[in-house]
């Protein structure tokens, strides 16, 4: 995935309200260093340094979604103990997370314990009921799914065999996709894809696909085998299997797999990267994206997530950054919060902050002159680019790619489901740059510069922009 593509979709899932439904967990970490054996037995001693607890499993991967600038509907089952508290008051403390949880008495709350030291797992313990929930609990459940669903752009269930997803949990996705049209993707487990209904994406990993089938899953020959068996014994539109290093192989009803490679990466712990995946593809998918565009977007977050210790969240700086190590002649091509915490730094140092706008294709001599005297007026410069409603020559992915190549130009902001004047009310710059000669009345923006006591400035230059 390119910069541009990236930025397109990092400003699409803005605000996509996506429904997380599933097995709840409470993850905790404790953290410490390993310095000398016990003199009781073989282990490694670990001293205590620090703990930190998050939300596990449908919890995590709402946690993700939220990260990524979605809004979360989070439907899910907790006992009346301390985990449950403490869920709550995770659940409680996300400003981006409307809670649907329902409370079985006597019920342990999915808690998991990972005791780390220098990076490194040294042991995980496991407190938890597997058994289903009882009916009570699957009705007040099912009613639960029921309007936060259906009012979600994507319905993400996360199955991790503990009891929740049940088949009455199932069938109240089904419904609230009939009703929605959104997607209905699942994180599955144990070897019966099937109980999952016609869905429009099963998502496993590798070593669950092969579970399923029974076949092996590491050369791309086999992975085809297997999501052909995968297939042929499910009713699933689609199923994904995320094959850590070696990408992700997708496989729609009645089409040849595809594979879809990624970038080696440094790891450092796998804990949560299937939530990750499975957080960036359905906020994606919310957005209307191509399902090709939402399995890159879903590789590159959780190729960042592996690199972070712990169940992590992935921010959209993150994947920014991560892009731009791959292609740093776009690093200057960035989202706006990225663009207005530079502009605070920038200011920060006494710089003064310069905006234009333009379609600059194909880029040509008059456009360089603009800039030239556009870059004279400020210390940084940051250029909005027009979409593609005017049909140029070259798309605003290449447009972009080019404006970069230039040391005038320090940032570049795609202009998607934004005007100029937006741009304006985010970076407030110090000085406006129109590229003809009108007027500042029928200059979009300039009002809102003279009204903070920015400068409009015509920079008039040969061609149209």
């Amino acid at each position: 995935m390119d910069l541009s593509a990236l930025q397109q979709i990092l400003e699409a899932v803005r605000g996509k309200r996506v429904a997380c439904v599933g097995d709840l967990m409470v993850d905790r970490f404790v953290y410490g260093d390993v310095r000398r054996i016990s003199p009781e037995a073989p282990i490694p001693v670990l001293a205590h340094r620090s703990e930190e607890v998050m939300l596990g499993a449908s919890g995590n991967v709402a946690r993700n979604v939220a990260s990524l600038g979605g809004q979360v509907a989070l439907v899910g089952v907790v006992g009346d103990d301390l985990a449950a508290n403490t869920a709550m008051e995770l659940i409680g403390s996300e400003a981006a997370f409307e809670g649907h949880v329902v409370v079985q008495p006597g019920r342990s709350t999915s808690l998991k314990t990972r005791f780390l030291a220098a990076g490194q797992q040294l042991l995980r313990l496991d407190v938890e009921d597997r058994e289903p929930v009882n009916e009570g609990c699957q009705r007040m459940l099912s009613a639960s799914v029921e309007d936060p669903a259906a009012s979600a752009g994507a319905i993400l269930l996360s199955d991790y065999a503990k009891g929740v997803v049940t088949a009455a949990t199932i069938a109240a996705c089904h419904a609230a996709a009939e009703v929605s049209g959104a997607p209905l993707v699942v994180d599955p487990k144990g070897v019966d894809f099937a109980r999952y209904g016609p869905v429009d994406i099963i998502k496993p990993n590798a070593s669950e696909l092969a579970v399923s089938t029974g076949l092996p899953t590491r050369e791309d020959h086999e992975v085809e085998a297997a999501l052909t068996a995968a297939l042929s014994r499910c009713d699933s539109r689609a199923i994904l299997v995320t094959r850590a290093e070696r990408g992700m192989s997708l496989m729609l009803r009645g089409e040849a797999v595809r594979h879809f490679r990624t970038t080696p990466r440094e790891v450092f712990d796998v804990s949560g990267a299937g939530d990750t995946s499975l957080a960036a593809l359905g906020l994606a998918l919310a957005t209307g994206a191509t399902l090709d565009a939402a399995v890159e977007f879903a590789i590159l977050a959780s190729g960042v997530a592996v690199g972070k210790v712990g169940t992590a969240a992935v921010a959209p700086a993150e994947l920014l950054d991560a892009e731009r190590v791959l292609a740093p002649m776009e690093e200057k091509i960035a989202t706006l919060d990225a663009i207005v915490n530079d502009v605070k730094r920038w200011r920060a140092k006494g710089l003064r902050v310069g905006f234009t706008n333009g379609c600059f294709d194909v880029l040509h001599r008059g456009h360089i002159a603009h800039l030239t005297r556009a870059r004279a007026w400020c210390d940084r410069l940051i250029v909005g680019l027009n979409g593609d409603e005017s049909r140029p020559v070259n798309d605003m992915a290449s447009r972009a790619v080019v404006l970069a190549g230039l040391g005038l130009v320090d940032r570049i902001l795609p202009l998607i489901d934004m005007t100029p004047r937006g741009l304006v009310e985010a970076i407030r710059p110090e000085v406006l740059i129109q590229g003809e000669a009108l007027a500042p009345e029928h200059v979009m923006g300039a009002d809102l510069v003279a009204a903070y006591g920015g400068e409009f400035r015509p920079a008039e230059a040969a061609g149209g922009f």
